[in-house]
């Protein structure tokens, strides 16, 4: 597993981010039953950038908390089948499955954890575990899609040991 990490904003993130995503990384792609070896672009940001992103690519003009942006146009979550022998998905170097970008304001991270009560460290993996989801194909716009993400998301982070 290949996480890069672009590091964007002048506020330091104090807890081992890269460490972080890659157990969350990990842990939802053992989840998953994820046959390949993955490759996922980590851009760590402030608000502002965030904003003109999620203004772009979304037309919401506020910043938000994480972005995903996949790069593997699952059918259904985790459907591994649709990218066999298909090159366009693969790192043609490395073999890696390039599943996408994700996009976390470091600035959401230290109020969110604050607004809820808990660590960044908990705060930070939530939010990355959020994104492995999307990347993979789940989505939250249904309540019962919602409920599936939140229970893998609360999974994943109580296999870890990260608690609230």
């Amino acid at each position: 597993m290949t996480i890069l990490i672009d590091y964007e904003t002048d506020r330091e993130l104090d807890v081992d981010y890269t460490r972080l995503a890659e157990l969350v990384a990990g842990e939802i792609l053992k989840m998953e039953n994820c046959p390949y070896e993955v490759s996922v672009n980590l851009i760590l940001t402030d608000n502002e950038e965030i904003k003109n992103v999620n203004s772009q690519f979304r037309s919401v003009g506020a910043p938000t908390d994480v972005l995903s942006f996949p790069m593997v146009p699952f059918p259904s979550p985790a459907d591994y089948s649709f990218v066999d022998g298909q090159d366009i998905y693969f790192d043609l170097d490395t073999g890696e499955l390039l599943l996408g970008d994700v996009m976390i304001s470091v600035d959401k991270v230290y109020s969110q954890a604050e607004e809820y009560g808990h660590s960044r460290e908990r705060e930070f993996s939530f939010l990355f575990a959020h994104s492995m989801l999307h990347l993979l194909g789940y989505d939250h716009m249904e309540p019962e899609e919602a409920a599936v993400m939140e229970k893998k998301q609360s999974d994943a982070l109580k296999e870890l040991g990260i608690g609230r």
